[in-house]
């Protein structure tokens, strides 16, 4: 007795082979990602320890848990998805090989660690397919958020973001009829001198609103247009919200003394400063969804 082409016996079967070529797949993969992460753990452990150390980088820590968020969100597709491996996947794992070659030459940590997320795509993307790393490709590529920038790039975007914190702060203490200099990064008061130090860049708020302008715009915002201009927005706000903490400092120094910018008040003006930079986020979200559902409403409108 033979068993007919297309019979229930022979499609169970042809389904059995491609669940379980799937469930091979996808354990190589998990596999080859794990022999990464252990490649690179003493890159990823000194990455840890900057998140650690530094305030600037402190959201660091949030981002795999967030990009796994992001994956398990899209379960439901990966499991449709078929899974096709693509020799595509050697392009960023040769990009990830040359940048950890160069990060070692050169003791460059920014181009090791980014080395690890380069190839964590291109395994992705070569063991499952293009098709998977399409539904992927959001997580994948929120990873490289983790990477902290290396120290000679934020001395060169510190120092100019100081100066315009300085100088829109100065700017608004004239409106409120306070005597006030610049000069650098300095800014003289009647009684008292506000030293803009790089802490100060704003540079700090600017990481980790954009950040969070990322993860804002992808939780309750559908429409890519509006997701850009959100993120893009991050960069303005954060620094127009920085010289408001400047020139809130330089008002508390002239009223109560210098002892205004220090301690504990000056914490609380960062606190409160990123909460209101979130709350003007918040603002053009919900700005943007006006005009977009007024938008949709002229376009129903018959003409």
């Amino acid at each position: 007795m033979t068993t007919e082409v297309g019979t229930p016996e022979v499609r169970a079967s042809a389904l059995g082979r491609t669940s379980a070529a799937r469930r091979t797949a996808v354990v190589g993969t998990l596999v080859a990602v794990t022999g990464a992460i252990v490649i690179f753990g003493p890159i990823l452990y000194q990455m840890v320890l900057h998140w650690r150390g530094s305030d600037d980088y402190s959201h660091g820590f949030l981002i795999a848990p967030l990009a796994l968020y992001f994956a398990w969100e899209r379960r439901g597709p990966l499991r449709a998805a078929p899974i096709e491996p693509s020799w595509l996947g050697l392009v960023p794992l040769s990009l990830g090989s040359l940048a950890l070659m160069i990060g070692r030459l050169g003791v460059e940590q920014m181009a090791m660690r980014e080395a690890f997320v380069l190839t964590v795509i291109g395994l992705v993307l070569l063991l499952l397919g293009y098709r998977v790393f399409r539904i992927l490709a959001f997580p994948l590529l929120f990873l490289f958020l983790m990477v902290p920038l290396p120290q000679s790039l934020v001395n060169v975007l510190s120092f100019p973001l100081q100066l315009i914190a300085a100088d829109l702060a100065v700017d608004s203490l004239h409106t409120l009829q306070i005597p006030a200099l610049r000069e650098g990064n300095i800014i003289h008061l009647a009684s008292a001198k506000l030293f803009v130090a790089e802490a100060c860049s704003g540079l700090r708020s600017l990481l980790a609103l954009g950040t969070l302008g990322v993860v804002f715009a992808y939780f309750f915002r559908r429409n890519p247009v509006e997701r850009v201009v959100i993120v893009l927005s991050t960069i303005p706000i954060a620094i127009l919200v920085n010289a408001f903490r400047v020139c809130l400092t330089g008002y508390l120094t002239h009223r109560f003394g210098e002892a205004a910018a220090e301690g504990v008040i000056h914490q609380t003006e960062g606190f409160f400063t990123f909460g209101l930079a979130f709350a003007l986020l918040l603002i053009e979200a919900w700005l943007l969804q006006l005009l977009s559902r007024a938008w949709r409403r002229k376009r129903a409108v018959p003409a």
